[in-house]
């Protein structure tokens, strides 16, 4: 059910004693207890332009897969964005979890992405490179590509996926890890956007 100004709908999935519920909006509110999607675009202080991601991976009233998280497939989410700036020449894609108990945990580092990709495909390969190029960093649990959500049992993880436009590539090879690649881009951010979600295990 979609509610005026919210945009909420809500899919539930039970699997043995893990219970989480899904949630995908429009809006920048986030509420704990659930997994949740919040689609928002964030402009940084020196008035960077707005980018906007989003995710079809849950339509309203379908049960929530939990084929992205690590209690099943742990595949990637589809993903689809707009505002990226007409002069971008890459893009950079990076999820984490800030709320991990040893520190921020990076879930997937992806760069050198297309300025003209409008998106990802569900379940993107987790090889050193992507069709068209992109190349896959090395995330916190050590090996290339997407790694879902899995936290310990307890109060719930806020994920962000956030979305960066470049005025260049990056002049680095797969691998890289999340800091080498912030470094590498600080001077040439043009536009940023993220997807927030939040994920908890009973």
């Amino acid at each position: 059910q979609l509610f005026p100004g919210a945009g909420w709908s809500r899919l539930s999935y039970m699997k043995g004693r893990l219970q989480g519920s899904l949630v995908l909006g429009w809006t920048a509110a986030c509420h704990s207890g659930r997994l949740e999607l919040c689609s928002t675009a964030q402009a940084a202080k020196t008035q960077r332009a707005h980018m906007q991601p989003n995710s079809t991976a849950w339509t309203v009233g379908a049960p929530s897969p939990a084929k992205y998280t690590d209690d099943a497939r742990d595949i990637s989410p589809p993903l689809s964005w707009s505002g990226v700036p007409a002069t971008a020449k890459s893009l950079v894609l990076i999820a984490d979890d800030p709320d991990a108990p040893m520190g921020t945990w990076v879930h997937w580092v992806l760069y050198d992405i297309p300025a003209q990709s409008p998106g990802l495909p569900e379940g993107a390969d987790k090889g050193q490179y992507l069709a068209g190029g992109a190349k896959q960093g090395l995330n916190s649990f050590k090996h290339l590509g997407y790694g879902g959500p899995c936290p310990p049992p307890g109060k719930p993880h806020r994920y962000f996926f956030k979305l960066y436009a470049l005025d260049s590539m990056l002049d680095l090879k797969p691998g890289a890890g999340k800091k080498e690649v912030e470094s590498a881009m600080a001077k040439h951010v043009m536009a940023q956007g993220q997807l927030m979600g939040t994920y908890q295990r009973r």
